[in-house]
């Protein structure tokens, strides 16, 4: 039975995604919930699994095309084999050393063939190995790969009597290097990204303001806790849970960053979702943590590790990345001292931190090493005051170097 793959839908408001890889060809076998295709909408990227056993036998949608939520991009034939190319009549062939049966029969799959086409190899050189002789993928490669060790291993062909030089050599030839350019498609989601940032500088009033934290403290506490937490939850203590604790808590003190522009209004939230950004397959993305202010210091690292995890599987849901009313990155993973982050819309407020590094500061009238780490808000100006700023971040500062303030709430 012929079963048709059309694109899922991806959310509200997505009508229509771009193809992205293939993981399967024509003809090959998959069983059920095998990944077939990758699907890239504006906001996310996921995996098409297939609705049951069988094999794909038609691909309607290749690489980069275009197609609507709804639309059929394949179709797999349910329990069927993995289906060979139509053949054509041979033309009569002079006789030859062939087996006792006077003729050889290739039945090349459409995986094996189109591997065959790229290296120039005729059926008549390979044995196949799979059920009625047919020729698999794998007996191509194979084949790939001792003409490539017998081309290693020939002598080297003797140099080209040397050319007389140009005086008109280019500038690629007197620097000896290539000076190629390869042009890649943007994805859907890099596109969508572009743009959002685009839309961000030039329909907001961004503004950035920075502050320095010791993270003594912080550290100490880590360090104190370590063992005991993940004896208990069986994962590491790490730094954005008390960065998203300390978030919540000046969030509360100025609603304002927790706040959007909408049309003439400005809508305030009792509510604080965060979103955190983590490194993907795809590039970087902002899941979110409902509710943050109800979760613990566990929940929250849970929370983060599961999605940094199924970031780079592309299996994180368009759900988990809508929303949210503010958002923390940390470059200092990557190595950055100082960066003015961008903020995501509709949101009004994005923290960035960065690396922690030693450097001497002025402590009680004397100089000390401290582990310190900069600190950027990029903030809505038209409804975010300078002074509301720096008092935000101000609070930061403050439950960060003194950590006790997250559970006094003082």
């Amino acid at each position: 039975m012929q079963i048709e793959l059309k694109v899922p839908a991806v959310g509200e408001s997505i009508t229509e995604v771009e193809i992205g890889q293939w993981l399967k060809n024509e003809g090959d076998a998959v069983s059920m919930n095998d990944n077939l295709v990758v699907i890239e909408s504006e906001k996310t990227t996921l995996e098409l699994p297939a609705p049951a056993s069988g094999a794909l036998k038609k691909i309607l949608k290749r690489k980069g095309e275009i197609a609507k939520v709804g639309e059929v991009i394949g179709f797999l034939e349910q329990n069927g084999a993995p289906s060979a190319k139509p053949e054509s009549t041979p033309a009569p062939q002079p006789a030859s050393n062939a087996p006792s049966s006077g003729h050889t029969e290739h039945r090349v799959m459409p995986a094996a063939a189109r591997v065959m086409a790229e290296h120039g190899i005729k059926a008549e050189n390979l044995q196949g190995s799979g059920p009625g002789g047919r020729v698999l993928k794998e007996d191509v490669l194979k084949q790939v790969e001792g003409l490539q060790k017998e081309k290693a291993s020939a002598p080297a062909a003797q140099p080209a009597p040397p050319v007389p030089a140009q005086k008109t050599a280019t500038i690629a030839e007197a620097s000896g290097g290539s000076r190629q350019e390869q042009v890649v498609p943007m994805t859907r989601l890099r596109k969508t990204l572009a743009e959002r940032l685009v839309h961000a500088q030039q329909n907001a009033a961004l503004l950035t303001t920075f502050n320095e934290v010791d993270m003594t403290e912080v550290m100490s506490l880590r360090k104190q806790y370590q063992e005991q937490f993940v004896q208990k939850y069986g994962l590491k203590l790490g730094f954005m849970s008390f960065f998203v604790k300390a978030a919540v808590d000046a969030l509360r003190m100025i609603p304002q960053v927790n706040a959007e522009v909408r049309g003439t209004d400005i809508v305030y939230r009792n509510y604080f979702d965060i979103g955190v950004a983590v490194g993907g397959g795809k590039g970087l993305v902002v899941p979110v943590l409902r509710n943050a202010e109800r979760m613990s210091f566990a929940q929250i690292e849970v929370a983060i590790g599961e999605f940094a995890k199924r970031a780079k599987e592309n299996k994180l849901t368009l759900e988990e990345l809508q929303g949210g009313t503010f958002t923390i990155s940390n470059g200092g993973v990557y190595g950055s001292l100082l960066s003015t982050p961008i903020i995501n819309p509709p949101q009004s407020g994005i923290l960035g931190m960065h690396a922690i590094q030693e450097r001497p500061i002025a402590l009680n009238g004397e100089v000390v090493i401290r582990p310190m780490m900069y600190l950027a808000l990029t903030y809505d100006h038209r409804i975010v005051d300078g002074r509301e700023a720096v008092t935000f971040l101000k609070r930061i500062k403050e439950v960060i170097e003194n950590p006790a303030r997250i559970l006094l709430e003082v």
